[in-house]
């Protein structure tokens, strides 16, 4: 059976007078990554990516590092985002 009928969607447009939305979560991983143990797992990522990009063959990867950072900063990030959001 095919709908030949159109379908109606919503527009929605921004007013011109507002101003610029801000992404809160970008906001608050910066201030997250700034906090002792998340910048010390940020670097503990980078030497390890130093590492493997200054070898030429390798098995190695920072997956594992990579996690820990992500997960940590994702895990401070939640404690506020959600009351941020409208």
């Amino acid at each position: 059976m095919a709908f030949n009928s159109p379908v109606l969607l919503p527009v929605l447009k921004a007013d011109d007078d507002e101003q610029e939305l801000v992404d809160p979560q970008a906001a608050l991983r910066e201030k997250c990554q700034a906090k002792g143990h998340i910048g010390s797992l940020y670097n503990k990522y980078q030497e390890c990516n130093d590492r493997v990009n200054g070898k030429s063959k390798t098995t190695e990867t920072c997956m594992e590092e990579l996690f820990d950072f992500v997960a940590e900063l994702d895990h401070c990030v939640a404690h506020s985002l959600f009351s941020k959001l409208k």
